[in-house]
């Protein structure tokens, strides 16, 4: 990380690709791992659970979250128990409703009360986040996850949203907010600003952090550069007659 600046906000290295765990894993400002059932598709995880010891072979110091992928209550409690017992850096991510629209919250209260470390996930309103967190209030620690990047997918700034969610869960020592879906770089620092606990970054977007502080004008030139060199690379040409041609 580049030296030049100090964050308060955790980063936590958001992926499925056992590669990229691993080079995260060594860095010591990355504070936790995350990862999601679309996630693991992409990369082309065939079997969870091996998936998920694999990672855990790697990450045994961090908090790693793993989630659930029933739809029916009962199975989704059955599958959290299941996966809080496969490590104590463990936390199992429960999304906030099922597909019908059902509220996880009286799933989220059981899990709290049997002391299962939570990270409840795909929240994107203020409602949301109060009653996720009156779930929680006497549970272990755990983790709400509410998703920025996709609320201003929306066209809506989610910075007054987040920033509220901060203030409202300084009453509830247990938890901490995560920025989640981040889409750029500058999102680290907005989630800083606020206080917001946690940020959840892709590899992508990690690797932009030796950006920080660069000089625009030398960033100028990298840039005009890049384009010179692959069109270049390419073999791009225009046969532009003489008569065009500025002496």
């Amino acid at each position: 990380m580049n030296s030049n600046f100090d964050l308060t906000v955790k980063l936590f290295a958001d992926g499925a690709d056992l590669k990229g765990i691993r080079e995260m894993s060594e860095l010591g400002y990355i504070k936790g791992f995350t990862t999601n059932p679309t996630l693991m598709r992409k990369a082309g995880v065939e079997d969870y659970a091996h998936f998920a010891q694999d990672v855990l072979k790697i990450v045994h110091d961090r908090p790693v979250s793993f989630e659930v992928f029933a739809d029916d209550f009962e199975t989704m409690e059955a599958q959290a128990l299941q996966i809080a017992s496969w490590a104590p850096n463990v936390n199992v991510k429960i999304p906030v409703t099922n597909t019908k629209g059902e509220s996880c919250e009286r799933l989220i209260a059981r899990l709290a009360k049997a002391g299962v470390q939570v990270n409840v996930t795909a929240l994107m309103t203020l409602e949301q986040v109060k009653t996720v967190a009156a779930c929680l209030e006497n549970g272990p620690s755990s983790f709400i996850s509410v998703f920025a990047g996709r609320v201003a997918d929306t066209g809506v700034d989610p910075l007054p949203m987040m920033s509220t969610a901060v203030e409202f869960l300084s009453d509830y020592p247990n938890l901490e907010l995560i920025w989640a879906s981040p889409r750029e770089l500058l999102n680290v620092f907005q989630a800083d600003a606020i206080g917001c606990h946690v940020i959840t970054v892709t590899n992508d977007v990690l690797k932009k952090l030796s950006l920080v502080g660069k000089n625009l004008d030398e960033y100028s030139l990298d840039t005009v550069r890049m384009f010179y060199a692959d069109a270049t690379a390419a073999g791009y040409r225009l046969d532009v007659p003489e008569a065009m041609l500025i002496a």
